[in-house]
């Protein structure tokens, strides 16, 4: 089953080089010796943005949130960066960001499309929305050979998250019933905008902090009391706490996920889509969460000190602006990331 179109290329430091079995790192008997991976999903269509916000600037030197998520990772031990991107919006991306990036770490990019579904899968007419972060992750399936992280392109998660993922990459955690993988979680208070809704996946934890549950809800506001979310466009709201742990879509795995989540996105495309044809989506925090309900995996919830923010909205924007200042004044970043 086929869900994504394949890698073209990958560029190391301005070289074209083409991509062979013998250029893909192979698991090594007894784990793995490899420096990790960012995985940056990068093709949502930006629509309460208005407009590709992962490569709109955020400082007066031309830096996107993504760079400052790239420079973090490779200070913290990853080797390499694939983007997962819309192939109408590669040229943009490698100008405004792969280019600079390449030149100090090896880069793929590969392409998520709507049409990149099961032969027997009729696509509903009028659909644009892409499938989802499930299908995006998909599309790297056949390059990521090495232990890897997931991120959003259009959020800051903090440089202590991408040491801890990197540590617990590279320990390789086992359980002898199960796959380990593991998420960065942060308070749902730290994680909203005064702008409008945001979509949050509700975690819950057992003693050991193994994940337990984790719901996705798409449309969670900041109210006067805390927090609450939606399930029918607004026409009712459910109070929620704000100190409840939420996946930011930081997750770390291991290439034995890819044929759980082909599994799930075969389901998903044979039994959801027709509830919902124009928006339903296959989202990673719903397919783990499905993945602890049949226990097919454990997921370790590590914690980060590091304050998250996004720009969910145009709105978001001055505050991220101000943030990533204040974070270069104190001397976190230089004032060019990739001199």
């Amino acid at each position: 089953m086929i869900y994504c179109k394949k890698v073209f290329h990958k560029e190391r430091k301005n070289e074209i080089i083409e991509i062979s079995d013998k250029n893909r790192t192979q698991r090594k008997e007894g784990g793995y010796c490899m420096k990790p991976t960012l995985v940056i999903l990068a093709a949502g269509m930006g629509s309460r943005y208005g407009g590709l916000k992962q490569i709109d600037p955020i400082d007066e030197q031309g830096h996107k949130i993504i760079d400052f998520s790239i420079y973090d990772a490779k200070r913290a031990g990853f080797g390499k960066v694939v983007f997962i991107i819309k192939k109408e919006h590669e040229a943009d991306f490698r100008s405004c960001v792969g280019d600079a990036v390449s030149k100090h770490m090896e880069v793929d990019y590969v392409f998520q499309d709507l049409t990149d579904v099961p032969k027997d899968f009729a696509i509903p007419q009028g659909r644009v929305k892409p499938w989802g972060t499930t299908h995006a992750l998909l599309c790297c399936k056949d390059i990521v050979k090495e232990p890897f992280a997931v991120i959003n392109a259009d959020d800051y998660y903090g440089k202590n998250a991408y040491v801890t993922l990197a540590e617990f990459l590279k320990q390789q955690e086992e359980r002898k019933d199960l796959p380990v993988y593991a998420m960065v979680g942060y308070q749902l208070k730290n994680t909203l905008t005064d702008k409008g809704s945001v979509a949050r996946g509700l975690c819950m934890r057992d003693e050991q902090d193994y994940l337990t549950e984790i719901v996705e809800r798409t449309k969670i506001i900041k109210t006067q009391d805390g927090a609450a979310f939606t399930e029918d466009d607004g026409a009712s709201y459910t109070p929620v706490s704000v100190d409840t742990l939420v996946s930011m879509n930081m997750w770390a795995f291991y290439p034995d996920v890819f044929p759980l989540m082909e599994e799930a996105m075969g389901e998903f495309f044979k039994e959801k889509v027709a509830d919902n044809p124009m928006k339903a989506e296959c989202l990673i925090p719903t397919e783990v969460g499905g993945l602890l309900e049949k226990k097919k995996a454990a997921v370790k919830v590590l914690s980060s000190s590091d304050r998250w923010f996004g720009v969910t909205y145009q709105e978001d924007k001055p505050m991220v602006k101000e943030s990533i200042k204040q974070l270069k004044d104190s001397g976190l970043y230089p004032t060019y990331l990739w001199e």
